[in-house]
C-alpha cells in the first residue's frame, strides 16, 4: 500500500486510498486472466493474450471499484467504465516493456480513444495552428461520448504490461493528445505502487 498524494486526494477525495490500492490489484488480475487464456488456447501468437487483457482490464476495474459509494458505471463501446464524481477512469496499456509513461503514444489520432482524450482531457498547453485547410474537418464524434457529461474529466490509468513480465509500471494522471505524432502530453502523472508480490495471482 502506498500513501496517496495531494493530487489524488484533491481529485478523488476519500476514495483516493481505495483507488490507489485497487487499480494496481485489478490490472494484475486482468493480466493473470489474459495469460491463463493464452495458455488455454496454446497459440503461437499473442492474440489471445492481447484481446483477453483488453477485455479483462475493464471487467477487473469495474469489480474492484464498483463498491465505492460514489461509483457510477457507464457503458461505452461495449465496455464498462467507472465514473467517480466528475472523473471517468480509463485504462490504457501503453507499452509492452518498462518504459516511462512519457513514451505513451496512441496508434491513431482518430477513433473513440482519441476522441475521449480530446473531449475530456485537459485543455491543450498550446493551441493547434489553424491551417485553414478544408480537408482537416473533424469526423463526427463517437455516439457513445454523448453518454458522458461534457464536464467529466478523464483520468488515464496508463500501464506497461507484457505476457512474460506481467504488469511492470502503472501511472495515472491527465494528458492531452498531440495530433501530429499521437503522443500523450501529460499535464500531471504519478506512479501507482504495485501490490505486494504475494498478492499477485499465481497460475497453475
Amino acid at each position: 500500500m502506498g500513501t496517496v498524494t495531494g493530487w489524488a486526494e484533491k481529485v478523488f477525495g476519500d476514495a483516493a486510498d481505495h483507488l490507489a490500492d485497487q487499480i494496481p490489484a485489478s490490472l494484475v488480475r486482468a493480466h493473470a486472466r489474459a495469460r491463463s487464456g493464452h495458455e488455454g488456447v496454446q497459440t503461437q501468437t499473442l492474440e489471445a493474450y492481447g484481446h483477453g487483457l483488453y477485455a479483462a482490464q475493464y471487467e477487473e476495474l469495474e469489480a474492484g471499484l464498483a463498491s465505492l459509494p460514489a461509483a457510477t458505471p457507464v457503458r461505452l463501446q461495449g465496455r464498462t467504465l467507472i465514473v467517480l464524481g466528475n472523473c471517468v477512469i480509463y485504462p490504457f496499456r501503453y507499452a509492452k516493456r518498462d518504459v516511462p509513461v512519457t513514451a505513451a503514444r496512441l496508434r491513431k489520432a482518430t477513433g473513440f480513444r482519441a476522441e475521449l482524450i480530446r473531449r475530456h482531457g485537459p485543455e491543450p498547453m498550446q493551441q493547434a495552428l489553424d491551417l485553414g485547410l478544408d480537408e482537416l474537418h473533424e469526423p463526427e464524434p463517437h455516439p457513445d461520448l454523448a453518454l458522458l457529461p461534457e464536464d467529466v474529466k478523464l483520468i488515464l490509468v496508463a500501464y506497461a504490461c507484457s505476457m512474460t513480465q506481467g504488469v511492470m509500471r502503472i501511472e495515472w494522471g491527465s494528458a492531452e493528445l498531440r495530433r501530429e505524432d499521437r503522443y500523450l502530453i501529460w499535464h500531471h502523472h504519478e506512479q501507482l505502487h504495485m501490490p505486494p508480490r504475494w498478492e499477485t495471482p499465481r497460475l497453475a
